[in-house]
């Protein structure tokens, strides 16, 4: 299997701040190691970035409700909106700081108007998110410009999803496909892993990943064991940070975990056979069965299968090959709960 795509999404967790979003940059840049077996792994391989248009983003009077919550940045929905947004230059300043790191940078763009960032640098991804799949004019502009997309399905069944496929491939089909459940933070038992097992049959020209939104990290490793290409996950500094995504994040530790497990997991896969590895000898020697002697076994004496039982080490004959010891005849004697080996018979 190859290597997992995964994606640290920054949304709006910079709270409006191009110093707390290269932070988070550096947190996703960070290499993973797994101190039990001292192996290094890759870190994340890219983070995301939203980007909003306030012209088209909700209507006037929801726009300019009182907004009276600790998350709040503004007096007004709108006001709060603003001071979470970042211009077209702060997103490229964010861009060359994620290059510099060795990062892919994907664009979450949220309405048609957005796509002026590409005037500035153009993203490795363009994302659509959940509410915008069935935003079809967005995705005939964004598919225009031939840049690869990732589309999440949190609100999505299959009928909007080929919609929105049919737009998108009339321009071109560099897709990958997200299965993502829009309740926040995700119930466990809504989130239905299996669709992955249904896009990856379904829509196998596509990659095929998944975008969570539940708390901890089981449930992206679970992804990934079930055949996830890419996963998605919110990324934080601190949890209780202010912002109304904070909390559902994974903050730096989390982070470490969520990708120390996703590329363990990713090692394990191996083949698709059955075969006794290497890495087994010394265990096998030490802790499997051969066949010992239940008594005293007398030099000279004819050897019998009720002379027999099994012990450890496992250096010696198996039960399966008890036929060449039984009728053969001791060559010394062959003391009680001893492994039998062959140079103690003959015959």
């Amino acid at each position: 299997m190859s290597k997992t795509y995964v994606i640290g999404e920054i949304g709006q967790n910079h709270n409006g701040s191009v110093d707390i979003a290269k932070l988070l940059i550096d947190v996703a840049s960070r290499s993973v190691v797994d101190e039990l077996f001292g192996i290094q792994y890759q870190n994340m391989d890219a983070v995301k970035l939203t980007k909003r248009d306030l012209n088209a983003e909700l209507s006037n009077s929801a726009m300019s409700r009182p907004y009276d919550s600790p998350h709040s940045f503004g007096k007004t929905y709108g006001e709060h909106r603003a001071a979470l947004e970042l211009s077209n230059e702060e997103h490229y300043e964010l861009y060359l700081y994620a290059k510099s790191k060795g990062l892919d940078v994907v664009e979450t763009l949220c309405a048609i108007g957005c796509l002026s960032i590409l005037d500035y640098f153009v993203p490795d991804y363009l994302k659509v998110a959940s509410r915008d799949l069935t935003n079809l004019p967005l995705l005939q502009a964004m598919s225009g410009t031939k840049i690869p997309m990732i589309i999440s399905t949190g609100m999505a069944g299959e009928k909007e999803l080929n919609e929105a496929l049919d737009v998108i491939t009339k321009h071109h089909e560099n897709i990958c496909i997200l299965h993502c459940l829009s309740q926040y933070p995700s119930e466990y038992k809504n989130i239905n892993l299996n669709t992955i097992k249904f896009l990856k049959e379904r829509y196998s020209k596509y990659r095929i990943g998944y975008s969570d939104h539940s708390i901890g990290i089981a449930i992206p490793i679970a992804a990934v064991a079930m055949g996830a290409e890419i996963i998605e996950k919110h990324i934080t500094i601190d949890r209780e940070m202010k912002g109304t995504d904070q909390a559902g994040s994974l903050a730096i530790d989390g982070i470490h975990r969520m990708m120390r497990d996703i590329r363990n997991v990713e090692s394990s896969f191996g083949q698709n056979k059955m075969h006794i590895d290497p890495s087994v000898k010394k265990s096998k020697v030490k802790l499997e069965r051969s066949i010992a002697a239940i008594r005293k076994i007398n030099k000279g004496e004819i050897i019998e299968e009720s002379d027999l039982h099994l012990l450890s080490p496992g250096d010696g004959y198996k039960w399966y090959d008890r036929g060449r010891i039984i009728g053969k005849i001791a060559k010394e004697i062959i003391f009680s709960n001893e492994i039998i080996y062959s140079k103690y018979i003959s015959g």
